[in-house]
């Protein structure tokens, strides 16, 4: 089944105008990704789209930021994401928007620096490198970011598909990304931090600075 470019209000069934009602905003968005369950995927891959989302009660981090973009253009947000490419490749993907001239994303994530940031940054360079010292992990590292406009799919069906929709992971591969070099001896330095820190009290760290631009996280991560 397609869709035109925006679908309409009428698209949606009554119990999701009313979730998209309730959900004016980048922050009333990502606080209630915050409080749906996270997909680990225990039967396997899946890239679900808003619909699903929304029977099913989790999501994991793609499947987040295409519910956000579903939910947002729905008040005028033009369904941008914003994806994170790792030198290990496991990359992560945001819904991104702009106001005030300024960049912010709403995320989902299994780790507590990844989730969503503030409209305050300038550039999607400056957005990206507040998210870089918490990407770093035994393995994970940023090393490019790029952006993409989810109605440029044309009539796929992204919003409301039944099945998997790997259409969307294959093209988000193919975005160009921008390349971030950072100097090894600032991620050796923050990895070693992290593994330290992990070692002694076995849980994810929260000692990042600039923390005053993310938005909420999880009750988990607290």
């Amino acid at each position: 089944m397609t869709r035109t470019a925006t679908s309409p209000r009428a698209a949606f069934t009554p119990a999701e105008r009313r979730l998209i009602g309730r959900l004016r905003t980048p922050e009333a968005v990502q606080r209630y990704l915050n409080r749906m369950r996270y997909n680990t995927e225990p039967r396997g891959d899946t890239l679900r789209s808003f619909r699903q989302v929304v029977r099913r009660g989790t999501s994991h981090c793609l499947e987040a930021a295409l519910f956000a973009a579903c939910v947002l253009e729905q008040h005028g947000y033009p369904p941008l994401l914003l994806t994170f490419e790792s030198v290990d490749g496991l990359d992560h993907v945001l819904f991104l928007y702009r106001r005030n001239g300024c960049w912010g994303t709403v995320a989902r994530s299994r780790d507590p620096g990844l989730h969503g940031r503030k409209p305050v940054f300038r550039t999607l360079r400056a957005l990206t490198m507040s998210y870089f010292d918490a990407y770093i992990d035994p393995t994970g590292c940023i090393e490019g970011f790029g952006s993409y406009n989810l109605r440029k799919l044309g009539r796929y069906d992204w919003r409301f598909a039944r099945r998997n929709m790997w259409k969307v992971e294959r093209t988000l591969i193919d975005v160009p990304h921008q390349r971030i070099k950072i100097p090894h001896q600032r991620v050796e330095r923050m990895r070693a931090r992290y593994l330290a820190y992990r070692e002694k009290y076995g849980k994810k760290p929260l000692f990042y600075s600039g923390r005053k631009t993310w938005t909420g996280i999880p009750k988990e991560f607290l």
